[in-house]
């Protein structure tokens, strides 16, 4: 069985704007769903893709966003829970907190899409067996967040640094370093998280195989690399049973066409043409079918896997 998801957390650009400490012009709030979505369901619909999109709670207020989620889920993607507000600290804050962001957030996509999320993605990949365990209290079948990659925990903690030090406040942390050493294939989690255990069925974020180095495997990583980078990568990670490509909706922005030029000094990938990373993120998806990997939701994965 050798399967394949591809995921899309629907991040706003407030989201990145908290990531750099950096305020949001007025005209660029909602590029992801009004610009990003419509590409990423064209692309997937061409590639025959049934994909799965991380939704935060608190944007489905907005009915443009509501229809879009309903569109992706009548098109037979799933719709799963990426909390209500998408607080970064989200394992520093109480229990009681915690169980709250989950359950509003499910109870959002509930009212979107008439369908209870079955998985959870924490905000910034960090979570604790906290959260595992509110996860498991609330029926969830599966979680997506762990990202056993030493090259993302090196590059995010310098970049929190860095913004630091010209004097600007990130809301991003940094998870347990032990995270690091967690299963990169399907597993379930023991006491604490990154070990194997009998609890909730994770499913990590993609890295590539062992012997490689465990290079992230996500959205950011194959559409900086072009076409060519991109098949380098997806035969780096070729030969697990479970390949996790993550993608954020900013993977298919156009900073030009999509008003988002004043986050080019602080997010590469934003300098990428909406095209250029089209065509980067179809050259992954093409060589993931020629290694003879299915792809499926999540969901459907953690079925089989579970």
């Amino acid at each position: 069985m050798k399967l394949a998801a591809i995921s899309v957390d629907l991040d706003e650009i407030p989201c990145y704007a908290a990531i750099h400490g950096l305020d949001v012009p007025s005209g660029s709030e909602h590029a992801i769903y009004d610009r990003a979505v419509p590409r990423l369901a064209a692309l997937f619909a061409r590639e025959d893709v049934p994909a799965t999109f991380f939704a935060i709670g608190r944007d489905l207020d907005r009915e443009e966003n509501r229809a879009k989620v309903r569109s992706l889920a009548q098109s037979g993607h799933e719709i799963a829970n990426h909390s209500w507000q998408h607080f970064y600290d989200l394992t520093k804050r109480p229990r009681g907190e915690v169980l709250e962001e989950i359950a509003k957030g499910g109870e959002a996509i509930v009212r979107a899409t008439g369908v209870a999320p079955v998985g959870f993605r924490a905000p910034g990949y960090t979570i604790d067996d906290d959260v595992f365990e509110v996860l498991e209290e609330l029926g969830y079948a599966y979680d997506s967040s762990v990202f056993p990659c030493p090259a993302y925990y090196s590059a995010k903690t310098l970049a929190i640094g860095a913004i630091r030090a010209r004097g600007r406040q990130s809301h991003s942390i940094v998870d347990d370093p032990r995270v690091l050493i967690a299963p990169a294939d399907p597993y379930r989690r023991g006491h604490p998280y990154w070990t194997r255990g009998k609890g909730l069925l994770e499913l990590p974020i993609g890295v590539t195989r062992d012997g490689t180095g465990r290079m992230p495997y996500i959205g950011t990583s194959v559409v900086l690399s072009g076409e060519a980078g991109a098949r380098v990568l997806t035969e780096m990670i070729a030969g697990r049973p479970f390949v996790n490509l993550e993608l954020h909706g900013i993977d298919l922005a156009d900073a030009d066409e999509d008003g988002l030029t004043w986050l080019k000094p602080h997010q590469p990938d934003v300098r990428r043409t909406a095209r250029a990373k089209g065509a980067a993120l179809e050259s992954a998806i093409r060589t993931l079918r020629r290694h003879g990997y299915q792809l499926v939701t999540i969901a459907e994965a953690a079925r089989r896997f579970g």
